[in-house]
């Protein structure tokens, strides 16, 4: 049981935490870190289940968070990749209208784009059906991000790790932990060996709000969980687009709808998802396994309250995307962008993934953009949802100049 002492205390190892700490060391702030994860191995939760897209920065409203960091950070992270040989499909994206009434929202989603920074182009039907023959716009038009890719998250994560940990980060997995005084500047681990730090940064992701209320940050905020769960194509099926294909998303909610992915395998499987349907506990991947009783009655009275008041569109989200762990709703969905795509093309992927979606409790909505706070030396990342782990090199710089690290002799 040896105690550790360090600048920075990192709670949370997934590609967020992962890159702060690549940040800290590139930037020349400090060496001195710990990273801490309750997991025996990092990406175990939303960095290692994610669909793996690099986003190109095309939904985010300009002079959002996510707008400023998108873009430069895909760019960061595919030169990383590249560098490293790991896989990588350079496949771009191609967004449609599912319904002719959806058709303007392409200009929206156009514009947000350039404002962004972003590759984008407004394509005919005939452009669609070259690259996707079995491809559908309900309008005629569709929009084409050619800088979009996708790459295999955990891959991505385990290489960070291996870097960051030859470059001297201390990475303990396995380990509960507790703190007793936020203003001490110290926790206490399972084992019972003790970190003191000087600065501790909560990327604890599903769990980030339950650390912030343990340093009286961010009262007003709690995690929603959705699940994510995704079908994919069959191997013998001659439907296999080689893009990624989505919907035009309701940009009232924070969820993209279902869409189809392919992997950056050598020959790649194409996904079909995600859902997102509310999830009976932070962890509760399949069944009733991690579920939280007394979280999932709040949660789902908290979500009846959005629904019967329609705050934020909340309703559209429900009638729409709630229920579409059915297979035939699913199997709907997603004929509206290939109409046919049939129920018996299709298998249930073993990949399922949980999005917790911060809730604010004083103006009653979903928060749409990442958030950061600080407290008693320590800073919080909350609502660290897609784009995440595509921006998280450009987000870890600009978490790192909240902090003040960077101005700091630590």
């Amino acid at each position: 049981m040896k105690n550790h002492n360090c600048d920075v205390l990192i709670v949370g190892g997934g590609m967020v935490g992962l890159s702060i700490a690549h940040q800290l060391i590139e930037r020349g702030i400090t060496k001195s870190i710990v990273l801490l994860d309750k997991e025996n191995a990092l990406g175990k939760h939303s960095s290692g289940r994610n669909s793996g897209v690099l986003h190109a920065g095309i939904y985010y409203k300009p002079n959002s968070v996510k707008a400023k960091v998108c873009v430069s950070g895909a760019r960061r992270l595919r030169t990383w990749i590249e560098e490293r040989g790991l896989p990588i499909n350079p496949c771009g994206k191609v967004i449609v209208p599912p319904k002719p009434e959806l058709d303007s929202q392409l200009d929206v989603l156009f514009e947000r784009g350039k404002s962004n920074g972003a590759t984008v182009e407004l394509w005919d039907q005939k452009q669609l059906r070259d690259l996707i023959p079995e491809a559908e716009s309900a309008s005629g038009r569709a929009l084409w991000s050619p800088n979009t890719a996708v790459v295999k998250p955990i891959a991505v994560v385990e290489r960070l790790q291996k870097e960051l940990a030859l470059k001297g980060v201390r990475i303990i997995t396995g380990q509960t932990w507790r703190i007793e005084d936020p203003l001490k500047c110290q926790i206490k681990l399972g084992n019972g060996s003790e970190v003191f730090y000087s600065h501790l940064i909560n990327c604890s992701g599903l769990q980030a709000d339950r650390v912030a209320h343990q340093f009286g940050v961010g009262l007003n905020y709690s995690l929603l969980p959705f699940r994510g769960m995704y079908w994919q194509v069959k191997a013998d099926c001659a439907i296999k687009p080689k893009t990624n294909l989505y919907p035009v998303p309701d940009l009232n909610v924070p969820f993209l709808g279902v869409h189809f992915t392919p992997s950056a395998d050598t020959i790649p499987i194409v996904s079909i998802g995600p859902t997102a349907t509310p999830a009976w506990g932070r962890e509760n991947y399949q069944g009733f396994e991690s579920v939280e009783p007394v979280m999932a009655a709040n949660n789902a009275a908290l979500l009846l309250r959005q629904y019967l008041a329609n705050r934020g569109g909340f309703r559209k989200y429900v009638h729409e995307q709630a229920f579409l762990t059915l297979p035939h709703l699913l199997v709907k969905a997603a004929q509206q962008l290939i109409p046919s795509i049939r129920r018996e093309h299709i298998e249930l992927s073993q990949k399922v993934g949980i999005r917790s979606q911060l809730f604010n409790h004083t103006n009653q909505h979903l928060e749409d953009d990442f958030l950061c706070l600080l407290g008693p030396n320590s800073t919080h990342v909350l609502n660290a949802i897609s784009p995440a782990f595509t921006a998280s090199f450009s987000l870890a710089d600009l978490i790192i100049e909240s902090t003040g690290l960077a101005t700091q002799t630590i």
